[in-house]
């Protein structure tokens, strides 16, 4: 009889901390299920931030791809004004140098002669 009694309390001091922490198993469920709630529409917010990123940067690849041919249109168009404009230019600047310094010779030669 002393042994169940003993057996009988026992029990019962075993069973106040399987009480606590069955609580404390409950209050973690429902702290698990309260972050699952949050973390799923933040994860959403963030899948549509991400899909926004990506069409912003095809954007910025659309204008640095035409930024691009621009540059190569210019520089183009720079080489074919050197070639067409640019030969003559430096030979018709050549010719007016030419052309001045002969004057400027004569002129030198005529105010020695006065």
């Amino acid at each position: 009889m002393i042994a169940a009694i003993a057996f009988v309390l026992l029990v019962g001091l075993l069973a106040v901390p399987l009480l606590k922490l069955g609580r404390v198993l409950d209050e973690t469920t429902t702290s698990v299920k309260e972050l699952t709630d949050h973390t799923v529409p933040v994860l959403d917010e963030t899948a549509a931030l991400v899909a926004s990123g990506n069409t912003q940067l095809e954007n910025i690849d659309t204008v640095t791809t035409a930024a691009a041919q621009v540059s190569q249109n210019v520089s183009a168009l720079t080489a074919l004004f050197a070639a067409t404009i640019g030969g003559p230019a430096v030979k018709v600047a050549a010719f007016s140098y030419g052309v001045r310094r002969a004057f400027g010779g004569f002129a030198a030669g005529a105010r020695k002669g006065r």
